[in-house]
């Protein structure tokens, strides 16, 4: 998940099969660049 917040810009989430939500409290300036991140902590975390 790809989310906006006016105080964090944006920001990612992954959120599992069973409701589990992961990821960093790390800022992008763009929709773009956080889902490029989140995509890859997913990759890397399998």
């Amino acid at each position: 998940m790809v989310f906006y917040t006016p105080g964090h810009c944006w920001e990612f989430r992954i959120i599992s099969r069973t409701g589990g939500i992961f990821g960093e409290q790390k800022i992008y300036y763009t929709a773009e660049a956080a889902l490029r991140i989140g995509l890859e902590w997913l990759r890397d975390e399998r």
